[in-house]
């Protein structure tokens, strides 16, 4: 092998860690490490801490939104509310995933290397989970604009072109600025988010449940195969919420090795689950009143003046605490790609990408953009994210950190020339399954055109991951002892 490609293979994933006076996990302070190995020494916390984490950056209008979109495709309240809940129970994936971060010490990005290979993790986990990432950066930041605009003008303001860019502006610099200063300053701002989010979340519950109906004035009921395509296009929409964080490690890592699994598992996936489901259930129910096509507007006919407004701040803050986590780890991502960059840095750069996106979509017909998005990501978000929970159960959640970035050909991870066909198989042969089976205004794949619309995308890319990565990686197990 040429001496420069040797060379190449053998530089470590980041630049060498810090020393461990500057290493030190604190809020308030740039964290200095990237996506290297957390020494045991530097782990602290506990796994309750994951709660506000999750519950603060999920205390989000996207969510409200989403619940709102169920009612306009034509599900009745308990359908839509069904839908609510089983789409929201891909959370348990993500509280199974995050387990890995203390066995690892490492982000997501950097465990999934022993799924695709050192060379096949740069393209099919950490450059996917980028884009992800990246794209619903955008989203965030389009959705808060579009918040943010609606308070202003209710506060009086003309919303001029400068104005509107200004405001689009100073929300993705609060973005960088905590996503910036990285995991503690995250963990110890998310208690406070999480009270005051959800506090303004409840409030919003109690005003829409006074006014919601059990049945829309103009409802009529779907039927036969127009009704399962309604749901099912429903529980694509509502799943790619929590299908699109397969990054729970990213904020467990630094829990001391020999946390409690369980607690791991249990306080993640409850501090999505919980207000993923309370504001759809609250979304569902304003869709019976008023039209959610542009909610941020329309809320206005349901709620007093005053709360009008607390509302849209509430809206404002909650989406920016979701991009904070967002970009966060879309600057692992990033690292993890192989692109040399610090963790600010790459921070930047995610959120720079973002703000382009958000301005293409506050120029677009949102919602239609916002549902093609989330059942497109659902090809190979459901499909990774089942790969990364199937590895973690045939490991038996044992990950050597130190040898997830060791980089150099014969490496623990190397396999065949730095990619494992085992995982490439499962997830090309599950999106494959998935964009066969999806139906969106942008792309109808031939299974869901034969059956009326009928989109399995959810359903059809885990089922055929999970036969294919059982099958050839069924030697993980023994392996793991």
């Amino acid at each position: 092998m040429p001496k420069d490609v040797v060379k190449h293979d053998q530089l470590p994933s980041v630049s060498p860690g810090p020393a461990a006076d500057q290493a030190e996990d604190r809020a308030g302070r740039v964290e200095s490490r990237g996506i290297d190995h957390v020494p045991e020494a530097e782990r602290h916390g506990r796994p309750f801490e994951l709660f506000p984490v999750w519950l603060g950056a999920n205390v989000s209008y996207l969510y409200l939104l989403i619940g709102g979109s169920l009612p306009v495709i034509g599900l009745s309240v308990p359908q839509a509310l069904l839908i609510v809940v089983l789409g929201n129970g891909f959370w348990l994936l993500v509280g199974y995933t995050a387990t890995s971060g203390p066995s690892s010490g490492t982000p997501s990005t950097v465990v999934t290397r022993a799924i695709y290979g050192v060379r096949g993790n740069r393209p099919f986990s950490a450059g996917l989970s980028w884009i992800t990432w990246v794209g619903y950066v955008g989203v965030n930041l389009a959705v808060t604009s579009l918040a943010g605009y609606a308070l202003l003008e209710s506060l009086g303001l003309s919303m001029s072109t400068l104005l509107r860019i200004v405001t689009a502006v100073a929300i993705g610099v609060a973005t960088f600025a905590i996503s910036v200063y990285g995991h503690a300053t995250i963990v110890r701002c998310s208690g406070l988010f999480s009270l005051l989010l959800g506090g303004s979340m409840l409030l919003l519950g109690g005003f829409v449940a006074a006014e919601a109906q059990s049945v829309p004035s103009d409802f009529t009921p779907l039927q036969g195969g127009d009704l399962w395509a309604a749901m099912l296009a429903g529980l694509a929409v509502v799943a790619a919420g929590p299908l699109s964080y397969c990054n729970g490690a990213d904020y467990s890592r630094y829990l001391p090795t020999g946390s409690s699994r369980r607690a791991v598992f249990g306080w993640t996936a409850l501090g999505g689950w919980l207000p993923a489901v309370v504001l759809g259930t609250i979304g569902v129910f304003a869709g019976t009143v008023v039209d959610m096509t542009e909610p941020q507007v329309s809320m206005g006919e349901l709620l007093p003046g005053w709360f009008y407004r607390v509302f849209l701040l509430t809206v404002v803050v909650g989406l920016i605490t979701n991009n904070i986590i967002t970009a966060y780890s879309a600057g692992l991502a990033l690292q993890a790609v192989g692109v040399a960059l610090s963790r600010a840095t790459s921070v930047l750069v995610a959120t720079a990408l973002g703000g382009a996106l958000c301005y293409i979509l506050i120029t677009t017909e949102f919602l239609t953009a916002f549902r093609n998005l989330l059942s497109l990501s659902v090809t190979f978000l459901a499909p990774a994210l089942t790969i990364y929970a199937v590895d973690v159960w045939l490991r038996r959640n044992r990950y050597d950190g130190p040898a997830l970035h060791d980089l150099r050909p014969g490496g623990p991870f190397w396999y065949r020339g730095g990619y494992n066909i085992a995982g490439i198989a499962a997830l090309a042969a599950g999106t494959a399954a998935a964009l066969v089976c999806v139906n969106t205004t942008v792309w109808q794949g031939p299974v869901a055109s034969g059956l009326g619309g009928v989109d399995l995308a959810v359903l059809a890319g885990p089922m055929v991951s999970l036969a294919i990565y059982l099958t050839l990686g069924r030697g993980l197990r023994r392996e793991s002892g």
